[in-house]
């Protein structure tokens, strides 16, 4: 940007020269019109070079707010899976009819203690003149919950989850994976959601979704896509910085 405001006043500045030393007073109508329509040419270059970046950002997170949104609610969708499942899933419609049917159990846990009676007999004890006791934990099922209601509650929002929410890719679909990653000789389940940039902003300048997609910032989105969760890592976060979690005021 500031190279082409150094480079548009160098050009202007020099046609002003030339045109002083150089070109007969006759033919100045000529070159003046010819040097206005120049000067509007760069001027609006220039502008463009100014204002093109700084309306590309607010259509970038605007847009990314909106897509951060689903990828949200598929993640809640994902670990309210693996809760119940066991693992995760990489199929939306997987994904639906779960949300669609399942259930939590509402539990209460509650410590206890009972004479251990082998251990008492061995050694002659009484328990109720100090013997030796086990320690438990009851487990009490006290109801079950839809999951559909804990998580999106009266709205359906999470049929639509997988849909990029733009008009601009309304035909396309978040793309999503799952299978086993192997860490310290474990293996554990994981997930990714992600989509392009360039789908999110496909309308928008290419030299500029270039320069999006190789971005390295700690208050930005890095790298080529928006995602959550990792199949190469044993993570459930999403790679968009905290503004993007902060509610609305």
């Amino acid at each position: 940007m500031i190279l082409n405001i150094i480079l548009g006043t160098l050009v202007c500045i020099g046609l002003a020269v030339l045109i002083d030393k150089y070109i007969p007073l006759k033919l100045n109508p000529v070159i003046s019109v010819i040097l206005w329509i120049i000067i509007l040419f760069l001027g609006y270059n220039l502008y463009k070079s100014i204002i093109g970046p700084v309306e590309f950002n607010k259509v970038k997170e605007a847009r990314y707010a909106k897509v951060i949104e689903n990828l949200k609610d598929i993640r809640a969708s994902e670990l309210a899976y693996q809760e119940i499942e066991g693992k995760f899933t990489g199929s939306f419609d997987s994904l639906v009819r779960f949300i669609d049917t399942a259930q939590y159990a509402i539990i209460e846990r509650r410590d206890t203690s009972y004479a251990d009676v082998e251990k008492n007999k061995a050694f002659g004890l009484d328990p109720e003149k100090g013997g030796y006791y086990k320690e438990d934990i009851i487990i009490d099922t006290l109801r079950f919950e839809s999951v559909k209601d804990s998580l999106f509650g009266t709205t359906d929002r999470y049929k639509t989850m997988m849909n990029i929410p733009l008009e601009i890719a309304k035909d396309k679909k978040f793309t999503l994976k799952a299978g086993k990653f192997i860490k310290n000789e474990s293996t554990y389940s994981v997930f990714e959601a992600s989509v392009a940039k360039k789908v999110i902003l496909s309308d928008q300048d290419p030299d500029l979704v270039a320069q999006e997609e190789q971005l390295v910032s700690v208050d930005g989105i890095n790298g080529p896509t928006v995602k959550v969760g990792s199949m190469d890592d044993i993570d459930t976060s999403g790679n968009w910085p905290k503004i993007y979690d902060t509610p609305k005021q």
